[in-house]
C-alpha cells in the first residue's frame, strides 16, 4: 500500500533527473535520497512514541508538531502539506493536458493517415524515438503539425486542439464539477489503476529497452555531442524531484495505523522504500541507457519521458490512456484532501458551503490551467514543490522533534545532534539549490 501510494507522477521525470545529474551521479543520488528520506520517515513514525506523558494513539503528525511547536508547528505543517497536495494537482493538470492532447492527436492522425514524425529528429521506422526539444534548433516540436498547413481540416484541428492553448481549458468542464463532490468514495475505488499504470510503465520501458538496446559512454566531467558527463553540477534538480518522489511523511502514520501487526511497521516501511527505490532505479536507468545516442543526444530526454515517443506509438498511446484515467480518478481525491485540511482547519467543517468549496476548487484548477499554459514543465514543478514541502516535513520537523525529545530525556549526544543538524542543513541546501539550477 505504501509503494502504491508513493508511486506517483514523479516516476515520469526520473530519467530526466538522471540526465541532469549524470548517469553515475544519478544512480548514487537515488540510493542516497532513498536512505535519507527513509530515515526521516522512520523518525516520523517513532515521533508519537517519544511522547510518554500523553495518549498519542489517535494522533496524526500535525498533532505531534503542535505538541512540540505550538500553533506555529500545526499551521506550518498544514501549509507544507497543502503545498505538496496542490503541487501534485498542478503536475496532474499538466500531465492530463499532455496525455489528452496526445490521445486526441493519435486518433486524428490515425483517421487521416498522418505520420507525425516525418519532420521530427528521430530514429528508425519500427521503434521511433523523437527529440521534441530539437524544435528550437529548427525542427518543429510535436505540438505542431505546421507542415500540413495546406490542409484546412488539419489547420482547424491545430486551432482547436492545442497542448497549451485549448486542451487545459477543456479539462475544466470535466474535472471542476467532480471536485465539488462531498465524498470521494467513488473515486477511491479506482486506486487499482495506479498499480496497473506503474506495472504497464515497467513493461513498456523493458520492451523499449530490449528493442533499442543500451547506448552508453562514460565521460566523467566533459560532455560530448551525444552523451552527458557522469558527474554534473545540476544534480540538485534530481534531489528536488526525489524529495517529492519519496514523500509520504505527511500520511505515513495514517497508513501504518491499518497494519494488523503494529510491531512490523518499521520492517514494512523499509521494504516499501526498498521497492520504491528499485522501481525508480529500474525505470530511470533503463530509459536513460536505452535512449538511442547517437543519433540523438541524451540531452533530448524530456521531463516526461513519454514525450520522447511520438503520439503515433501504440504502446505509448496505451500508457498515456492508463495514466490519463488514473490521474483523473486521483485528482478529485487530492482535491478532497486539500479541502479537508484547509477548510477543516479554517471553518471546522470540510464542507461549510457550496460557495466556499467552489472558490477553493476554482483557485486550485486555475493554478493548474495557468501552469499547463505557461509553464508545462513537470520536472520543474515537481522539484520546486518537493523541495519546499520536503524542507519541513522530511528534513526539519523529524530532526528537530528527535533532538528536542532526546534533550528532554537528557539523552542527547553530540554525534546525534551533529547528524540531525546536518540533515536540516541538507534540506535547506536542497531548497536553495533549486533556485540556482
Amino acid at each position: 500500500m505504501i509503494w502504491n501510494t508513493m508511486m506517483g507522477t514523479s516516476i515520469l521525470s526520473i530519467p530526466w533527473g538522471i540526465k541532469q545529474a549524470g548517469f553515475t551521479t544519478g544512480m548514487c543520488v537515488i540510493l542516497l535520497m532513498g536512505l535519507l528520506t527513509l530515515y526521516c520517515c522512520y523518525r516520523v513514525v517513532k515521533s508519537r512514541s517519544m511522547i510518554c506523558s500523553l495518549n498519542t494513539t489517535t494522533w496524526e503528525y500535525p498533532d505531534v508538531c503542535r505538541y512540540y511547536f505550538g500553533s506555529f508547528g500545526q499551521w506550518s505543517s498544514l501549509l507544507c502539506s497543502l503545498v505538496s497536495l496542490i503541487g501534485a494537482m498542478i503536475v496532474y493538470w499538466v500531465l492530463m493536458s499532455n496525455f489528452l492532447f496526445n490521445t486526441g492527436k493519435f486518433i486524428f492522425n490515425f483517421i487521416h493517415h498522418i505520420n507525425d514524425t516525418d519532420t521530427l529528429l528521430r530514429i528508425n521506422n519500427s521503434n521511433p524515438v523523437i527529440c521534441p526539444s530539437a524544435g528550437s534548433g529548427g525542427h518543429p516540436d510535436n505540438d505542431s503539425m505546421a507542415f500540413y498547413t495546406n490542409d484546412t481540416e488539419v489547420q482547424q484541428f491545430e486551432k482547436w486542439w492545442s497542448r497549451s492553448r485549448t486542451v487545459p481549458f477543456y479539462l475544466v468542464g470535466l474535472l471542476l464539477p467532480l471536485l465539488n463532490f462531498k465524498s470521494p468514495s467513488f473515486f477511491s475505488k479506482f486506486n487499482i489503476l495506479g498499480t496497473v499504470s506503474v506495472i504497464y510503465l515497467i513493461f513498456l520501458v523493458t520492451l523499449k529497452a530490449i528493442q533499442l538496446g543500451f547506448h552508453l559512454e562514460f565521460h566523467w566531467f566533459v560532455p560530448t555531442e551525444f552523451f552527458v558527463p557522469e558527474i554534473r553540477f545540476q544534480f540538485p534538480q534530481l534531489t528536488g524531484v526525489l524529495t517529492l518522489a519519496f514523500f509520504i511523511h505527511n500520511c505515513i502514520i495514517t497508513l501504518l495505523k491499518n497494519n494488523k501487526n503494529q510491531e512490523n511497521n518499521v520492517r514494512d516501511l523499509c521494504i516499501a522504500y526498498m521497492l520504491v527505490t528499485l522501481t525508480y532505479l529500474y525505470i530511470g536507468v533503463l530509459v536513460f541507457a536505452s535512449f538511442p545516442s547517437p543519433p540523438l543526444s541524451k540531452e533530448c530526454i524530456e521531463q516526461n519521458f513519454l514525450d520522447n515517443f511520438p503520439s503515433s506509438d501504440i504502446l505509448s498511446f496505451v500508457g498515456r490512456i492508463f495514466l490519463l484515467f488514473q490521474i483523473m480518478t486521483v485528482y478529485p481525491l487530492l482535491g478532497y484532501l486539500a479541502r479537508v485540511q484547509l477548510l477543516g482547519h479554517l471553518f471546522g467543517d470540510i464542507y461549510p458551503s457550496v460557495f466556499h468549496v467552489l472558490v477553493l476548487n476554482v483557485i486550485i484548477v486555475g493554478a493548474g490551467v495557468v501552469m499547463a499554459c505557461f509553464y508545462p514543465n513537470i520536472g520543474g514543478i515537481i522539484r520546486y514543490s518537493g523541495a519546499a514541502c520536503g524542507l519541513a516535513f522530511v528534513f526539519i520537523y523529524p530532526s528537530l522533534i528527535y533532538i528536542i525529545s532526546l534533550h528532554q530525556e537528557e539523552r542527547l549526544t553530540w554525534p546525534k545532534l551533529i547528524l540531525h543538524v546536518f540533515i536540516i542543513i541538507l534540506g535547506l541546501a536542497n531548497l536553495i539549490a533549486q533556485f540556482f539550477m
